[in-house]
């Protein structure tokens, strides 16, 4: 039996797209015989990521992590994100000469630009130079691979991501209280990086539920009393539940690599209405299951007469099967 070492700084009970991929890919490995273990910020002394205390970052772990390794002996080592812990892993691998693959999730540089002026250039050299030492680096779009390429990144392949599809199927009698007609919905984190107050300052007829929680939960419940209905994270057939009162999932989020919500939304028959950019573009077909543009309330409204059955066949295209596949052709293992 193969041994898959996934490194993460994204970890429960974060809930993030990262986590999302995590967890399918290791179902998904597992069900294909490999035994997969990872270093993740649980096994480690932290402390909370400024702005966002959910997401905590393992303190010195580097030394741990040589211990770690040499016990482990991976066939195969995979970096999913760019922090502590991933960097730790990057320096005992450069220099004790042992390959491995990393995974660019998400424009991290735009998230801390949202917050950091000014700084989106050396997070983006930060970023560029931990990949660099990669065997290969997995993306999940073309568009992507293409952006990245142009700003000197190398050795990049694309693994696409996938949704599942049991799970994330409309419930046509879900057990909740009905929602006033039509209902705009709101999934992912509330971080000013998803860009959630345009959602929120938007005059739309019948409800406005929002899903989700984070950092700036309770300044937009405080802002935005009047025609929002905040229920919080839910998870699993919940969400779910709550997905299948909704007409139309507005995503107004401008700093997407992919964005799982969307595949997720798509699923349950639910049309998007998003902005044109990376992402949504990738996945959505104008017209047929979702609408681009810079006015996300003319899109929503225009989304309220497209198929329920368009989109779920949009997201049957998005296999976790094939992504895991993908996935494991492209690792690094160092034994026969």
């Amino acid at each position: 039996m193969k041994k898959v070492l996934l490194v993460t700084d994204a970890w429960a009970p974060q809930v993030n797209g990262v986590v999302r991929v995590q967890d399918a890919l290791i179902l998904a490995l597992e069900a294909r015989g490999y035994e997969v273990v990872v270093i993740e910020p649980g096994q480690f002394r932290t402390i909370p990521l400024p702005f966002y205390p959910e997401v905590r970052l393992a303190l010195f772990p580097r030394r741990r992590v040589a211990r770690m390794l040499k016990e482990l002996q991976p066939d195969a080592i995979h970096l999913m994100t760019e922090g502590p812990l991933g960097w730790a892993v990057r320096s005992v691998c450069r220099k004790q000469g042992i390959p491995f693959t990393t995974w660019y999730h998400s424009h991290f540089q735009l998230y801390v630009d949202v917050r950091l002026r000014g700084l989106l250039s050396p997070v983006h050299a930060f970023l560029r130079r931990f990949h660099s030492a990669a065997v290969r680096t997995m993306v999940s779009t073309k568009s992507l691979k293409s952006e990245l390429e142009s700003t000197g990144f190398k050795h990049l392949v694309v693994v696409p991501l996938g949704v599942d599809v049991a799970l994330f199927k409309r419930n046509p009698a879900p057990p909740l209280p009905p929602l006033p007609k039509p209902v705009f919905v709101y999934f992912s984190r509330l971080a000013p990086e998803k860009n959630p107050e345009e959602f929120l300052q938007m005059k739309l007829p019948g409800t406005k539920l929002v899903i989700g929680d984070g950092p700036y939960r309770a300044k937009l419940e405080e802002k935005y009393p009047e025609g929002n209905i905040f229920v919080g994270y839910r998870h699993g057939q919940d969400l779910v539940n709550w997905l299948s009162l909704a007409d139309v999932f507005v995503f107004p989020s401008m700093t997407e690599t992919f964005g799982l919500v969307v595949l997720e939304a798509l699923a349950c028959g639910i049309p998007v209405a998003a902005h044109d950019v990376m992402g949504p573009r990738d996945i959505l077909t104008e017209g047929k299951d979702g609408y681009l543009g810079e006015d996300l309330r003319e899109a929503a409204l225009k989304s309220l007469d497209l198929s329920r059955e368009d989109c779920r066949t949009k997201a049957l295209q998005y296999s976790w099967d094939r992504s895991t596949d993908v996935f494991i052709q492209n690792l690094c293992f160092t034994k026969a």
